[in-house]
């Protein structure tokens, strides 16, 4: 039974602004350099001796690699000894990336309201947008894939899901510096996806914040 940590990105200036970053190529700011050290104190805790044997897999976008090597860092492993998969790439928001959400209800009112509508299936306009349920059609088979224990720097699944999440609980929405562990591969059931959307196995727990 593989164990999966997934971790986020630290803060970038977009982040800090609320935009949209997609597919941009965008960098750490100074708190997201401290929030990336922070998270590998977590992990650590949480992990323990097993993280020497784990498989490290980030997001090739710089904010995801620089919140890994950080990590590592901090961990007293090697910076540079992880893998990177464009599949675990930020969901694309097209047209609207470097946006505010403010600014998207401006400028495009209907897309917004389409979302709001169906934010599982909805994709906004431009060139590499995605919908939700496209993400994980993407993102599904190489979480499957796993054969170990794994530590996964991406925003593209399980990020995105928590914002709706607390979205449609009308919660504040605020994971910088959270290690989700989950302790099998049974995502779908245990996230909440769609049936038939993820290869699963038989789930015990849900995925939690430690």
């Amino acid at each position: 039974m593989a164990t999966i940590y997934f971790i986020r990105h630290g803060q970038t200036a977009w982040n800090a602004e609320g935009r949209l970053q997609g597919g941009r190529d965008t960098d750490l700011n100074a708190q997201g350099e401290a929030q990336a050290a922070a998270v590998a104190e977590r992990l650590a805790a949480a992990a323990g001796p097993a993280l020497t044997g784990a498989d490290f897999v980030a997001s090739p976008l710089k904010r995801t690699r620089r919140t890994m090597e950080i990590l590592r860092t901090t961990l007293g492993l090697p910076p540079e000894a992880y893998r990177t998969d464009p599949r675990l790439r930020e969901i694309g928001f097209g047209s609207w990336e470097g946006s505010t959400w403010a600014e998207i209800r401006r400028r495009d009112p209907a897309g917004a309201a389409g979302r709001d509508r169906d934010r599982w299936h909805y994709r906004p306009p431009g060139l590499g947008a995605e919908s939700y349920a496209g993400l994980v059609e993407r993102v599904g088979p190489m979480i499957a894939a796993l054969e170990r224990d794994a530590v996964i720097d991406t925003e593209a699944m399980l990020a995105h899901y928590r914002r709706i999440e607390a979205d449609r609980a009308g919660l504040g929405y605020d994971i910088d510096g959270v290690v989700y562990k989950v302790d099998d591969l049974g995502l779908q059931k245990r996230l909440g996806f769609p049936p038939g959307r993820l290869p699963t196995r038989r789930c015990r727990t849900r995925a939690r914040p430690v």
